[in-house]
């Protein structure tokens, strides 16, 4: 089993695949490895400007810069 790209306390950047699923913000901190489903690493990961978190996919992230 691969490995997560992404370790926690991380800065990522979030792009939704989803149509019509709205990020506020670009910068997202990890806050946890999720197992894989459906074959796709997930990630907990929150922003400062939401007051909730998100579950995303490794292939909608992106190391910040």
């Amino acid at each position: 089993m691969a490995s997560h790209r992404y370790k926690v306390g991380q800065m990522v950047e979030f792009t939704p695949s989803q149509i019509g699923v709205l990020a506020s913000a670009r910068a997202y901190k990890v806050l946890r490895l999720l197992p894989q489903e459906n074959g796709q690493r997930l990630y907990r990961i929150k922003t400062i400007t939401e007051a909730f978190d998100r579950i995303a996919r490794e292939s909608e992230l992106a190391g910040s810069t």
